[in-house]
């Protein structure tokens, strides 16, 4: 029987845990419980000196199990992984106790309380220790060819620099051109560059690589697989066309609010700042006294978000007008203006020196258009003013296109409360989506302008290209696996409850049976908590390590 040594280490984590709690207390208690032959305080166990201590104990005192108690296994749980495999300890007979997050942040206020629960913590996670499996990495191949949804600006950014690196590229664009919503502006911030120069160079670049396959005017009908190898379906000019890729970039972007029974809109006189683009685009446009209204159809009750473009297009198209008739008069009315960074502050203080007049409104009071002018309370000067127009000009937001939610159920992939796709981490993995192999970027992800647009690009084809250079994927073995195929029924209720599309019911010389791709799933353990019959296994969370962890809970 094998002699189970487990060691604990204890992490300060500067203040953050030992601030709160007792951490020489909680050392001391870990060394009273089963299997432990080893505890130790850290002042910080993920830094390079922490890393090494572990190594060394591990080797000095023979450990066969290790235990960590800090933070979030989110941000730590592979460096620790990797510090025991190093050692000569497989990587998961390793565990990790939250006493940060779960600990000593929400009991701040009670020292002795979050002591206390850090030893239970400590407890449950030595007593799941014991218990671990080793368990090894799966391997799988990843086809080296990648498919990109979107033909606009960030999904011909992607295909571009995925070809680069000698890739190849499926591009799949729904509208009959490629170029997106840059085929209706003018001229982009803070360059002033002509944004059919920039989308046109794209668009030369990607029709004429070898390794970029196009499809316009298509639309994605199914997609099966998972990282490495999906099979996507895809309807082009009436065709069905088959696709085999490793990973997916979505680059679809987003549409643009048309303000429909906002400010008496009728795409004549009052228009929206798209239409002003494609009259300046054509350079046909005259009028004595242009006002433009922000966050129309934005900053709302239904749609209570900024996004984030609309300022910054406003001050252009404001400063480009004073450049192209300086007797014009021209008013932004706004709530708040929203200039990122030093180069929009600068061109905002330059389009006030041009001679453009920034009023604040009031959401509550907003203003009144009219036939020939526009009432607006100037909260500043606590007066109301009647402005004279020709033209006006609405500024309203991006919003997630149309086919957003059908495509967010083929690829298995998550929205926010708006409608726009949902990264898996905002701050850890903001380019992937939880489900592996799938990527987003630009607009469809957020309201992004030309730049972030790119950069994103970009950021998401460095990620996909780990996958595909490497020509393999290693996943994490913490999967659902089928324990006993007798007691498996083949009811398929694993398969249609599994959110990643990682079980499929198969016909076996036994009969129908639950058949796991392990390298789709992700742990989530719905399968095996919804088997009536037992017959699926949690790897990493058996039944026996959960039991033995509820009683460390009530038999302290």
């Amino acid at each position: 029987m094998e002699d189970v040594r487990i060691g604990v280490f204890v992490c300060d984590c500067g203040s953050n845990i030992a601030g709160f709690l007792d951490v020489p207390k909680v050392v001391e208690y870990a060394k009273t419980l089963p299997h432990v032959v080893f505890a130790k305080e850290n002042l910080y166990s993920c830094s390079e000196t922490g890393i090494t201590e572990i190594k060394d104990s591990i080797k000095e005192h023979t450990l066969t199990r290790v235990v960590v108690a800090s933070c979030t296994p989110r941000t730590h749980e592979p460096t620790f992984r990797l510090a025991c495999e190093e050692a000569g300890v497989n990587p998961f007979y390793f565990e990790m106790v939250n006493i940060r997050e779960q600990c000593s942040w929400v009991h701040m206020q009670s020292r002795e309380d979050a002591t206390n629960k850090a030893k239970d913590l400590v407890r449950i996670g030595v007593a799941k220790a014991a218990l671990l499996d080793a368990q090894e990495f799966i391997i799988a191949d990843v086809n080296r060819k990648a498919l990109v949804i979107g033909g606009g600006i960030a999904g011909l950014t992607a295909a571009i620099a995925l070809s680069r690196r000698g890739f190849e590229v499926v591009l799949v664009e729904k509208e009959k051109e490629l170029g997106g919503r840059l085929n209706d502006l003018n001229r982009l911030y803070p360059y002033g560059v002509k944004a059919s120069e920039l989308i046109g160079g794209k668009i030369k670049e990607a029709t004429s690589s070898s390794l970029i396959e196009i499809h316009t005017s298509s639309i994605i009908k199914n997609v099966r697989g998972y990282v490495g190898n999906y099979e996507v379906d895809i309807e082009t000019g009436g065709q069905g066309v088959h696709v085999s890729c490793g990973i997916i970039i979505v680059a679809t972007g987003a549409s643009v609010l048309e303000p429909k029974a906002l400010y008496n809109y009728n795409g004549r006189n009052i228009i929206t700042q798209v239409e002003l683009e494609r009259r300046l685009q054509k350079g046909k446009i005259k009028a004595d006294g242009i006002v433009m209204i922000q966050c129309v159809g934005a900053r709302t009750e239904e749609r209570n978000y900024c996004s984030r473009t609309c300022c910054m297009t406003a001050v252009k198209n404001a400063s480009l007008l004073k450049e192209k008739m300086p007797d014009t008069r021209v008013f932004v009315l706004y709530q708040d203006m929203q200039c990122y960074g030093v180069e929009g502050e600068a061109l905002f203080r330059k389009a006030k020196e041009m001679g453009v007049i920034f009023i604040n409104y009031d959401p509550d009071n907003p203003p009144v258009v009219e036939e020939k002018s526009v009432k607006v309370y100037h909260q500043l000067m606590g007066r109301e003013m009647e402005i004279e127009y020709d033209l006006v000009v609405l500024s309203t937001p991006m919003i997630p296109g149309e086919d957003t939610d059908a495509l967010s159920k083929l690829l298995r992939v998550p929205r926010d409360e708006n409608g726009f796709f949902l990264e898996a981490h905002v701050k850890l993995r903001p380019l992937d989506f939880a489900t592996d192999g799938i990527y987003l970027c630009g607009s469809a992800h957020w309201p992004a302008d030309t730049r972030e647009s790119i950069s994103q690009a970009l950021g998401a084809v460095s990620r996909a290209s780990i996958h595909l250079a490497r020509g393999s994927v290693k996943v994490d073995p913490i999967v659902s696996t089928l324990e006993d195929e007798d007691l498996c029924k083949g009811c398929g209720l694993c398969a249609a409850l599994c959110p990643y599309g990682a079980i499929e019911i198969i016909d076996t010389p036994k009969g129908k049976k639950a058949g796991m791709i392990s390298v789709a799933c992700k742990g989530c353990g719905v399968c095996g908590a919804t088997c009536y019959h037992r017959a699926i296994k949690m790897n990493h969370f058996t039944n026996e390590q959960v039991s033995a962890q509820m009683a460390a809970v009530v038999g302290k």
